[in-house]
């Protein structure tokens, strides 16, 4: 549909119909040739804000996926970047994707929930990237806690998430209705597979964040077109 490499509509609804491991798993070997990978330039505008090559020991990212993000995150490590997902078919892509990635950190990949990591204040950044519509809202507050374990006293949380869009633009009902639809989808068929759009929006991350301690600066204006509306917020864990 999205690429000659990519999947077919039929291979899409396949997917659909799996839970979110299988789903994937069955996805992961064309993952790289559809728009859920999110692009390079917004992971290394995002990047830009974590620090210069070296900077940091070491990161985590959650939802890893194929990798995209490990691959600009390692630079920056001096000791270790840790990537996790819930398939197993993404973390085998990522592992050869990565194989020839720059910069010396140790690459770990780990197959986890991230609602159950206990990481313990190991690390100096948490990121994730394109995976908040995963995480269904009650268990935001649960991600939050997860990630705010994992860092460090002052360690920061970068990710990229929108302001809410006004109800006037095509693309608010657009998600709307996917999201619904997802919930008919859910209602009728099992396993469930969780996929929302419009989640963990700036004032809801925002939220849930400073409740957890956090000090969150939100970066307006950073993401070239056509992605300026993206904000990239970076949110550091209070001593």
């Amino acid at each position: 549909m999205f690429h000659r490499k990519g999947p077919t509509f039929f291979e899409l609804a396949q997917q659909a119909l799996s839970s979110i491991e299988h789903g994937y798993d069955l996805l992961a070997p064309k993952f790289e040739y559809t728009p859920f990978r999110t692009p390079d330039v917004v992971l290394k505008t995002a990047m830009a804000q974590v620090g210069a090559p070296g900077s940091i020991d070491r990161a985590l990212d959650l939802c890893c996926g194929t990798g995209a993000a490990l691959r600009f995150l390692r630079p920056l490590c001096r000791q270790e970047v840790v990537g996790v997902d819930l398939s197993r078919g993404m973390l085998d892509e990522a592992r050869q994707l990565l194989a020839e990635a720059p910069g010396e950190a140790k690459i770990t990949l780990v197959q986890s929930d991230v609602l159950k990591l206990t990481y313990e204040a190991e690390f100096d950044v948490v990121t994730s990237f394109g995976a908040f519509g995963h995480i269904v809202g009650e268990d935001e507050v649960r991600l939050v806690e997860v990630l705010a374990r994992a860092l460090r006293p002052g360690g920061r949380f970068v990710f990229v998430t929108v302001h809410p869009p006004s109800v006037l633009n095509p693309g608010y009902w657009i998600a709307k209705g996917f999201n619904a639809a997802m919930r008919v989808r859910n209602a009728l068929w099992k396993p469930p597979f969780v996929m929302y759009y419009l989640t963990f929006m700036v004032p809801r991350a925002r939220e849930l964040l400073e409740a957890q301690g956090f000090e969150v600066d939100v970066r307006d204006g950073l993401m070239p077109r056509p992605f300026t509306p993206f904000s990239v917020v970076v949110a550091t864990k209070k001593p």
